[in-house]
């Protein structure tokens, strides 16, 4: 692998650095990726679960007791957009930091892309090259059926086997019929591979969908660049999207679809192209300036 692609990785972004956690981070917690990523996953609630509460997924209380949760607790997407806060919250709930008995009540209510970020601060805080990956899961049949809901997942560089392993951490605790801390490739849809099917007609735009209820090739894209962005170490929110297309997604040319296309061409292999799409990062406007709610 390319030096200068592992050095890449190994860098902290705006949302994965844990600031003054880091030494934390780096000698008191486990170096073992599946010993991390247990304790990360016990850090947490997924809002669907606190919604569900001890019933369907949470029927055997895996994730804690939700009804020891307060009743007013609502999903904390909004105010814990980086490790490092989320990492102060862990802590000053309970002094005891990332710990596998951390009770429900004290535990942060945040989403897949929220616990992918986590994960990604403390590899990259052990020196281990990691990066955040944004796309579809078309694994929980059982509750979507068979179409595929938007998820964040991360990929970590194995220097022993030398190639990167991708991680769910997020579903780890789940029943899959696969191993979470080495996903297979084809158990995740890639974002890129998502696109480009649905502009070739060969799967339905509306298999893909995301929690906020919207579906087909608008869902897509906006998971596509969440990704590319992820990529370059920028793990934007969800609210935020290229301002380009802000509005007006039903209204973007042939060309300008097209120049998505290439984008998504490209990020079906972001090594073999890293160069290409750092170009594509530090030269395209359309590509790089957002709209949030505030920008």
């Amino acid at each position: 692998m390319n030096e200068k692609i592992l050095k890449h990785y190994s860098e902290f972004g705006i949302f994965t650095n844990p600031g003054c956690y880091l030494n934390i981070l780096k000698d008191k917690l486990p170096d073992d990726i599946q010993k991390i990523g247990f304790l990360v996953r016990k850090s947490v609630i997924h809002r669907t679960t606190l919604e569900d509460g001890n019933t369907g997924t949470n029927a055997d209380m895996k994730y804690g007791d939700m009804t020891k949760v307060s009743w007013w607790r609502q999903c904390e997407d909004d105010y814990l957009p980086t490790a490092s806060a989320m990492i102060a919250e862990l802590y000053r709930r309970d002094s005891k930091g990332f710990t596998s008995n951390r009770s429900a009540e004290n535990k942060i209510v945040v989403t897949c892309r929220f616990v992918s970020i986590l994960m990604a601060a403390i590899l990259k805080s052990k020196g281990i090259p990691a990066r955040v990956r944004s796309g579809f899961f078309p694994e929980l049949t059982e509750l979507y059926g068979d179409r595929s809901v938007d998820h964040w997942i991360n990929q970590y560089w194995n220097q022993k086997q030398k190639h990167w392993i991708t991680i769910d951490v997020d579903c780890s605790l789940a029943k899959l019929d696969y191993d979470p801390y080495d996903v297979p490739y084809e158990k995740f849809d890639w974002s890129a591979d998502s696109w480009l099917a649905v502009r070739e007609g060969k799967i339905d735009g509306k298999h893909f969908w995301n929690a906020g209820g919207f579906e087909g090739l608008m869902v897509v894209a906006w998971e596509l660049f969440y990704d590319f962005h992820s990529l370059m170490n920028n793990e934007i929110i969800y609210l935020h999207g290229p301002a380009y297309m802000s509005d007006r997604f039903e209204q973007l040319t042939k060309r300008e679809l097209e120049e998505i296309d290439g984008l998504a061409r490209l990020m079906r292999n972001p090594d073999k192209n890293f160069d290409a799409l750092q170009n594509i990062w530090e030269t395209n406007k359309k590509f790089r300036i957002l709209k949030g709610a505030l920008l």
